[in-house]
């Protein structure tokens, strides 16, 4: 229950920062794609750097969870096509929609109508990869008894 409780405050902490510092407004969004506002850019790269920080840190100290003190830990994964495909179409959907998936709860939240359609974009294209992993470990399974048939 507790880390429940800090995952709901430190996300009303973060929606308040990408509320405040206009990450949930469309029009500052498109600016930015439009290269005529270095706003979006500024942000996204001083939390890169924050956060490279913060991953060395974990890293080299060997930090655990603050609320749970479990051992922190991640294994990389190499490069593969469906990564640039999935990179290409955030791109496409974060230029379409003037958004991305960050900041939708603090768009819904502030009242933006506009929120409401990328969160329904959202379910659809979750709900569409799902059945799309789901048809290929289908196909995948099929092949497989195939070849175990020969």
């Amino acid at each position: 229950m507790t880390s429940r409780l800090v995952g709901l405050a430190v996300g009303a902490g973060a929606g308040f920062v990408v509320s405040w510092a206009r990450l949930s407004d469309p029009a500052v969004i498109r600016a930015t794609l439009l290269l005529r506002d270095p706003h979006v850019f500024l942000v996204m790269g001083s939390a890169v750097i924050v956060a490279a920080v913060g991953v060395r840190l974990v890293k080299t100290t060997g930090m655990r969870a603050v609320v749970t003190d479990e051992p922190i830990g991640w294994k990389m994964e190499r490069r593969q096509a469906h990564h640039v495909g999935g990179s290409a179409l955030f791109g496409i959907g974060w230029s379409v929609a003037g958004t991305c998936p960050g900041p939708v709860a603090a768009m819904v939240g502030e009242g933006r109508l506009g929120g409401l359609a990328v969160v329904a974009g959202l379910i659809t294209g979750i709900a569409l990869q799902r059945a799309w992993m789901w048809s290929a470990r289908a196909r995948a399974g099929a092949a497989l008894r195939q070849m175990a048939a020969l």
